[in-house]
């Protein structure tokens, strides 16, 4: 209990830097871009301009910006006001989003675990045969093709051709199949590539060979001697699965219309929304960070060899 509470207050401190520094580059980068937020075909009248410079404490020097945004987030919770979505406060646009997105990471992440390691042992026990072959190359073929190319053959395919799936929209399982599915194959076939190298390697082990010796079942020596081994590297790779997942769902909430935050962070960065795209950054990093942790607690309890550090 002691080394988890003291693993879980360094990561909270690296947290807060990593927060710092990704709000500090996000605050330069956007300042220093050309353009305002209020740049448009038609042009805006000059005292209007002044207006919302001023709602919006655009019209402040820019340190005094810095400090008043970072002080409203750590005083408040306050990620300000969006200047393009009217009424509504970055808070508001991230609290309707994310349960889009988090929905579809899940169904995605869960259907790549499933068919991942399902594919990763039926190779690694049937090695060197058709199947072994033709599921390593599925697999390559995943991690080759974006989901964005995945998504656009889907949506001919199941969409138009066959059509089993809705082109867009959010609410029913129908609607989420689609997009989890493009969202979920690139890392199901990492998973696979894992999952497999993991199995061939529990299988050469000494207390293996001995449990097939003694006569055990072969789906018993599995599960219960060879997966648990196996699946540590899958362990590993959940965390950066995790960013893949989220940054992928940038481009297929677009495509598919899903109301998430990644349509939303996409719309701030066009449409140069710099309260909106600041609180999508540290938003998405604390997502990060907090699955990144996740995934080391749940190695350690696979592994009780591995210390928390």
């Amino acid at each position: 209990m002691k080394d988890l509470l003291g693993f879980l207050i360094r990561r909270l401190g690296w947290m807060a830097i990593t927060l710092w520094a990704v709000y500090t580059v996000s605050f330069v980068l956007m300042r220093a871009a050309p353009g305002s937020p209020f740049s448009a075909e038609r042009a805006m009248p000059p005292a209007i301009e002044q207006q919302m410079r001023a709602r919006y404490n655009l019209d402040a020097p820019p340190l005094q910006q810095y400090w008043d945004y970072m002080w409203g987030i750590l005083s408040r919770g306050d990620l300000s006001w969006s200047i393009k979505l009217e009424d509504y406060s970055v808070n508001q646009v991230i609290a309707e989003g994310f349960p889009v997105s988090a929905s579809l990471a899940i169904f995605a992440l869960v259907f790549a675990i499933i068919l991942g390691v399902s594919a990763g042992v039926i190779s690694a026990v049937y090695r060197g045969t058709v199947a072994d072959v033709a599921m390593m190359a599925t697999a390559v073929l995943g991690i080759a093709i974006p989901n964005f190319v995945l998504a656009s053959i889907a949506i001919l395919l199941f969409v138009f051709l066959i059509p089993l799936f809705p082109a867009a929209g959010w609410g029913t399982l129908r609607q989420v199949a689609l997009p989890a599915l493009c969202l979920g194959l690139p890392v199901a076939a990492y998973i696979a590539r894992l999952t497999r190298a993991g199995m061939l390697e529990s299988l050469s082990r000494e207390h293996v060979r001995t449990a097939f010796a003694k006569g055990l079942p072969k789906r018993t020596v599995i599960i219960k001697h060879v997966l648990p081994g196996a699946l540590l590297p899958v362990v590993s790779y959940l965390g950066p699965a995790t960013a893949g997942v989220l940054t992928g769902s940038l481009v297929l909430e677009k495509i598919f219309a899903l109301p998430g935050m990644g349509s939303h962070f996409i719309y701030a960065a066009t449409q140069r929304d710099t309260t909106l795209a600041t609180g999508m950054v540290l938003t998405y990093t604390v997502l990060l960070f907090v699955m990144n942790t996740i995934v080391d607690l749940a190695y350690a309890v696979i592994d009780p060899r591995v210390e928390l550090e």
